[in-house]
């Protein structure tokens, strides 16, 4: 995991935009292994696609269609399309697809053989997803679970300070981890219920009363003085 604070003068170059160093850096752990990685618009680009796979890591996303390098043929003004329609371009192993649903939907692969074009609708006439659509949907939905569940039972509440918000983000995630892990073990907790153990074991921790031992001689160490500080009756928390 790592914090997108916005354009980093430090790794983003004019080769290379800051989310394109994000997914770098956060996937320098996996070159050469082959993994498959599914991300939305706010980071595929071509140029990261082409970067990834000489790094052998496979690629799925949906793209934005005026991203640098894409055809510039592939934009919604130049392709008048109907609903279910397939469009797709080829650059050696990198494919850009276009389908038309309600709207268009613009995707970059490199895992998978393209698709074939045309018009592809069912018997009532509604269209039919192209299979890496499918398939992109399944694995991004595992990350649309994930922040529905942490967001169910959110505790930083109305806070408005964008660090108190990831602090609170990052211990609801904790969280609903530590119950997924619970619930493998055979464990028979509902979300909320083990929320609930959470928020009362750490109340109960709130309300033990540590008296640290006084000193014989001289003044209060600075360790008993910060241990006093924490005590339940002095913090605001």
């Amino acid at each position: 995991m790592t914090v997108y604070l916005g354009k980093d003068s430090q790794s983003a170059t004019d080769d290379m935009t800051a989310t394109h160093a994000s997914v770098r850096h956060l996937t320098h752990r996996v070159e050469g292994l082959g993994h498959k990685l599914f991300m939305d618009n706010f980071f595929s680009s071509p140029r990261l696609s082409d970067d990834l796979d000489g790094h052998k890591i496979n690629s799925c996303g949906t793209v934005r269609p005026n991203r640098k390098d894409m055809p510039h043929d592939f934009g919604p003004k130049q392709l008048k399309l109907n609903r279910g329609d397939v469009r797709v371009k080829t650059r050696g192993g990198l494919t850009a697809l276009v389908w038309k649903d309600r709207r268009e939907v613009y995707m970059l692969i490199n895992m998978d053989p393209p698709p074939a074009e045309g018009n592809f609708c069912d018997n009532s006439n509604r269209p039919v997803k192209p299979h890496i659509v499918e398939r992109y949907n399944r694995h991004m939905g595992f990350v649309d679970i994930s922040d529905c569940m942490a967001n169910s039972y959110l505790m930083d509440g109305c806070n408005l300070k964008w660090t108190t918000k990831l602090f609170f983000h990052l211990l609801d995630l904790t969280v609903l981890n530590s119950w997924i892990l619970l619930s493998s073990c055979g464990a028979q907790y509902t979300h909320r219920d083990f929320r609930l153990l959470v928020r009362n074991l750490i109340e109960e921790a709130g309300k033990i009363q540590y008296r640290p031992t006084p000193s014989l001689i001289g003044r209060p160490s600075a360790a008993a003085a910060n241990i006093v500080r924490l005590e339940s009756r002095h913090n605001q928390h």
